[in-house]
């Protein structure tokens, strides 16, 4: 598969978060092309080349940049969501080290398509490293005069403001994050309405993920078509893949999307000790789990779902033939349990519940109707709770009951987890 890396090119290169060498490297062109262009144009090369979010929900971008009303009178927003809380993702933080002014050019190109004059952008509050580094690029760009008033005289304006969070897993949903942003508590709102039209502040907003505004200025310099090139005509494009787990060399690596696990592992050196695959995540622990028997499975938005799971955020953890699935499943649901903003019943109570039951099966005091127990909750979050919290809680204990449940069985008859007390790698944070 091609290898010619595109949004990791400066990775690597000399301290490439600096603006002086970001501009050696195509920087800030893509954005002076676009804003030769009419912002309608920009909004149809993007919709054009079906770049769909990389924040976990694939919806194609430029559908959600149309959806922003115009010439209604009302100011328009661009927001950024850098949260990145979900289990096993890690590249909105590397993109945003290693080339924050690609982040930042893309900003400014979908502030000028959508006709706003205001972007914030809102990181993880943990990701201190990350904050600071976003902060000096946009006061470079505003020095420079990519940001600002008559933005390269081009008589627009537009200003970014970085925000901390205070490290909320439910804020990486996006109304959630609106209201955080409002100063309110972090809760999703109840949709309809839906950002496009009520917002920030009530005005139209678009809510775009680190990687997709990252990958705009690409598509302005390179095309539509040549976008298209990289990965499935439903999901073209070049991705970031977080490895982790049972891998030789755990990190971030840049491929077409659609490359499969068993591709991804040939440029991450196998899997770690020797041992088989057991288990693993095609894009994080609220996705459903995949086994041996999926290596050949399209990493993409469709075929994902096709095999029973999600793409998600490209968040890979891999587990191999020592490790058990009931634990990892528990660490997970203890996650969700400890990260449920409470609003609804279905998952405040589900998780919490789901918890002491998987508790229950890892020191042997776990019965076989505890299995069916699992099923039922998981059934009872599944589609019935406020946002998509729940639903990603649900995706690991019904998919590792589907495919695992001789081992759930093995924890009931033998009093406990067969696998001893071993460290599990990859099953909770980043």
């Amino acid at each position: 598969m091609p290898l010619t890396p595109v949004l990791t090119k400066r990775f690597g290169t000399n301290q490439p978060w600096l603006i002086d060498n970001y501009e050696q490297l195509d920087g800030y062109a893509g954005l002076r092309k676009a804003l030769t262009m009419e912002p309608d144009a920009l909004i149809a090369l993007v919709k054009d080349s079906n770049l769909r979010g990389r924040g976990g929900a694939g919806f194609p971008t430029g559908m959600k940049w149309q959806f922003i009303p115009q010439n209604d009178g009302n100011p328009h927003y661009v927001v950024i969501n850098a949260d990145e809380g979900e289990p096993g993702t890690c590249r909105d933080l590397p993109l945003m080290m290693n080339d924050p002014h690609s982040m930042i050019e893309g900003i400014v190109i979908a502030c000028y398509a959508v006709r706003a004059n205001h972007a914030f952008v809102y990181i993880r509050g943990e990701a201190v490293h990350a904050i600071r580094r976003v902060s000096g690029a946009v006061a470079e760009a505003y020095a420079k005069g990519y940001l600002g008033t008559d933005v390269l005289g081009s008589g627009f304006t537009v200003d970014i403001t970085v925000h901390g969070g205070a490290g909320a897993y439910i804020c990486g949903e996006e109304t959630a994050l609106l209201d955080s942003l409002e100063g309110k508590r972090g809760q999703p709102r109840l949709k309809p309405p839906f950002p496009a039209t009520n917002g920030l502040y009530d005005a139209p907003t678009v809510v775009n993920n680190v990687g997709t505004l990252a990958s705009v200025p690409y598509i302005v310099l390179g095309g539509a078509e040549w976008f298209k090139e990289m990965g499935p005509e439903g999901s073209p494009g070049p991705c970031i893949y977080s490895l982790s787990g049972r891998v030789t060399n755990p990190g971030q690596y840049e491929a077409p999307m659609g490359s499969t696990l068993r591709e991804l592992l040939e440029l991450a050196g196998g899997m770690s000790r020797g041992k088989q695959l057991k288990f693993w995540t095609p894009g994080g622990s609220s996705t459903p789990m995949f086994t041996q028997e999926h290596l050949d499975i399209a990493l993409d938005f469709d075929a994902a779902i096709k095999a029973g799971s999600m793409n998600g955020t490209s968040a890979v953890m891999i587990f191999d033939e020592d490790d058990c699935v009931v634990r990892a499943t528990l660490k997970w649901i203890e996650f969700y349990e400890h990260e449920s903003c409470g609003k609804c019943t279905p998952c405040r109570e589900g998780n919490y519940w789901m918890a002491q039951v998987l508790e229950r099966l890892e020191h042997g005091h776990g019965t076989m109707e505890d299995l069916e127990t699992l099923l039922d909750a998981s059934d009872n979050i599944l589609g019935r709770s406020f946002c998509a919290l729940g639903d990603g809680a649900a995706s690991p204990v019904m998919s590792s009951l589907k495919y695992f449940r001789d081992e759930y069985v093995r924890h009931v008859e033998g009093k406990g987890c067969p696998f001893g007390a071993r460290v599990l790698v990859g099953a909770a944070g980043h």
